[in-house]
């Protein structure tokens, strides 16, 4: 389980980028129940770090306290698509790669990773500005440009500022659960869960008022029914549009296709009530609108990379956890 963080820095760090990660992983809320975790700034290059715009980081943390973190995070910075970076911190990235830590980039620090070599072979985005330039540096990373965020093996890469709060949520509920992840999302006030998936541009990206929107009338009564089988046919005919335009108007408001955002919605309901309910693992396929637990597990096991059983005795209470033992 997550537990320690570090933040490595260099000079010309972005202050957003920076401030984003440390309000996902750096913040104190054991007033809300959350876990309280280890974090820490680090110099990757002699302190104090000159950051964007017109400050200073004063840190005691060098490049040492790295080898004890489970999640070392790279914001972006001013010229990260040309400039070289410090051999000790491409090393460190490397270690943690090895030993099964996350690494983590916002935005252009994805060619911090690329200049460590963690990208090659490996899925990974990063802002639409710089998405040629890092094809033209690093050949070998598979790019996926447009994407708000991709997660490859333990290596995770964002896009641009909104995006890297994506990514941290992403690994907060995959880490510490979906309490956790929304209960963060609450506090700052951003969307709780948004698939990696979805694109970095997207027309209208909450949907326009329920009342009068074809769209967001159909989000929320997909949210309504997410128990039932739902084509888009009868997605289109309840808002009075053709299968084509729906479907172009639904991924100009969403960045994604009915299928996917609705197969998203399913396993947030389903990890909500493995972590929440005494449900079965086939109850919470039915309710989820998975059917049966096998179509359950694989989807798990393709999206999140663990089973239901596995994630029920990660995050539940102890009365689930009883529950969850009983049941085998």
């Amino acid at each position: 389980m997550l537990t320690n963080v570090a933040v490595a820095l260099t000079h010309g760090v972005n202050a957003f980028e920076l401030g984003v990660i440390a309000e996902v992983f750096g913040m104190d809320r054991s007033e809300q129940g959350l876990p309280v975790l280890d974090f820490a700034m680090v110099a990757a290059e002699p302190a104090p770090v000159r950051a964007r715009p017109g400050f200073t980081i004063h840190t005691p943390h060098g490049l040492e306290r790295l080898a004890a973190a489970d999640l070392i995070a790279v914001p972006a910075g001013e010229n990260y698509t040309e400039r070289d970076f410090p051999d000790e911190l491409l090393e460190a990235l490397r270690a943690a790669v090895d030993r099964g830590a996350w690494v983590l980039s916002v935005c252009s620090g994805a060619f911090v990773l690329a200049a460590a070599g963690l990208l090659d072979g490996r899925r990974c985005t990063t802002h639409w500005l710089h998405s040629d330039d890092l094809a033209r540096r690093y050949p070998t990373a598979r790019l996926e440009p447009g994407v708000l965020y991709v997660e490859d093996g333990p290596v995770i890469t964002s896009a641009g500022t909104a995006a890297g709060i994506d990514a941290c949520l992403h690994l907060v509920r995959r880490e510490l659960g979906s309490k956790a992840a929304n209960a963060i999302a609450r506090r700052m006030v951003v969307p709780p869960h948004r698939e990696g998936g979805q694109a970095q541009f997207i027309d209208h990206p909450m949907p326009r008022d329920h009342s009068d929107d074809a769209i967001g009338r159909s989000l929320q009564w997909m949210e309504e029914h997410l128990h039932e089988e739902i084509t888009i046919e009868q997605l289109a005919a309840r808002a009075h549009l053709s299968p084509r335009t729906f479907a172009r108007r639904f991924r100009q408001e969403t960045g994604t296709t009915p299928y996917q955002w609705m197969l998203g919605q399913r396993l947030l309901l389903a990890q909500h009530l493995l972590e929440d309910t005494e449900l079965t693992v086939d109850g919470v396929a039915a309710r989820a609108g998975f059917g049966n637990a096998a179509a359950l597990r694989h989807q798990f096991l393709r999206r999140l990379g663990t089973t239901p059983h596995t994630y029920r005795r990660t995050f539940c209470g102890p009365q689930e956890l009883l529950a969850a033992q009983a049941e085998r």
